[in-house]
């Protein structure tokens, strides 16, 4: 599990960066994305938003999330879970 926040300046470049970001994850705030990804797939989605930001102007921020620390995860209205937390034994 990671979280991707994004502060992107450029209408084009910031709805590029969602539409990466809705193939993997599940939009929780208006520029906050809970995604889960394999650790292949996360390093291909940062290699594939660094393609299409601007260095100067943008910020993409990623907070991995261990499975532990996401099954406590509080929202606030509550809401319905958008994954199942699968134990890995």
């Amino acid at each position: 599990m990671v979280v991707v926040a994004y502060d992107v300046g450029h209408d084009r470049r910031r709805a590029h960066v969602v539409k990466i970001l809705e193939r993997v994850g599940v939009r929780v705030n208006f520029s906050v994305f809970e995604c889960m990804v394999t650790d292949r797939q996360y390093e291909s989605l940062r290699q594939e938003i660094l393609g299409c930001i601007s260095l100067k102007e943008d910020t993409v921020v990623y907070y991995p999330i261990c499975v532990n620390c996401y099954s406590q995860i509080v929202y606030q209205p509550a809401k319905k879970r958008s994954y199942q937390v699968v134990k890995v034994v």
